[in-house]
């Protein structure tokens, strides 16, 4: 029986372990403009609701109470990770007074152009490049409302003094310029991170997409990180006991069975 509580608790070994990977790099993000911070969930996997039931036999003469069932393994419990999700909780907005920091109040995204198509952010620490472009830090382009080639929507501007309203309408002096695409995911669950505060679509799942018509626009701001520091820590501390824990039973059960191979064999004789 030892043997297959060693395994149980080295399951929740690992699981705390994804657990910590999660929190420190939520932690490492605390000062990411727009950061989402991710959390780890688990369950509990029994091979007994997942086995058939025909492999479950029972013996003619059962020999012991142990061996009475024939389980096949069938009496096991684990933990088991189910995935992480990310918590899209509004952050604080901060105010920058660079009046081409926009940061977003409410659900939606903006969407960008990258190398790899067309993406999705709540960071809106923007700049004009070389060429007249609303571009990201990274040089992306940010693209203008609409269902046509995202090429054909970029946003030109000929200066950064540019005044944004509460809807996203970019103006240049009393001349609209254009709006920002601002798009809300119905289903967030849809959404997986790609690096640099962009998201992608996850391929096994199909995003529900529509206008964010409530999410307002606010110039000279950027959305800050939506960890709490705090709350981060007292989860570490939490979880790294966990795994102190877990780490004590196998030493335990790995003790068991050095006795179980050395000592009863001995004391049969």
């Amino acid at each position: 029986m030892s043997s297959k509580g060693i395994y149980t608790a080295l399951s929740g070994a690992m699981a705390q372990s994804q657990r910590l990977d999660t929190i420190a790099n939520n932690i490492a993000n605390t000062n990411t403009a727009s950061f989402k911070k991710d959390k780890q969930t688990f369950y509990e996997y029994l091979t007994a609701a997942e086995k058939n039931p025909d492999s479950i036999q029972t013996t003619k003469v059962p020999a012991s109470i142990e061996s009475f069932y024939e389980l096949n393994g069938a009496d096991r419990g684990f933990v088991d990770s189910s995935g992480t999700y990310t918590d899209f909780t509004q952050g604080q907005l901060k105010p920058t007074g660079n009046k081409l920091d926009v940061a977003l109040q409410g659900k939606g995204f903006f969407e960008i152009l990258t190398p790899n198509g067309p993406r999705l952010t709540r960071n809106g620490q923007f700049q004009v490049d070389a060429n007249g472009r609303l571009v990201t830090r990274q040089g992306y382009p940010v693209l203008s409302e609409g269902t046509g080639d995202p090429q054909q929507r970029t946003i030109q501007l000929n200066s950064n003094n540019v005044t944004v309203s509460y809807s996203g309408e970019i103006y240049e002096g009393n001349d609209l310029a254009a709006k920002f695409a601002l798009l809300n995911v119905v289903n967030p669950e849809s959404l997986k991170k790609s690096g640099q505060s962009f998201y992608d679509y996850k391929e096994n799942m199909n995003p529900i997409l529509q206008a964010a018509d409530e999410v307002q626009t606010k110039q000279g701001f950027v959305e800050a990180s939506n960890v709490n520091i705090v709350t981060e820590m007292t989860d570490m501390i939490n979880a790294t006991r966990t795994f102190e824990s877990t780490q004590k039973a196998i030493k335990a059960f790995d003790q068991i069975n050095q006795k179980l191979a050395i000592d009863v064999p001995k004391t049969s004789y």
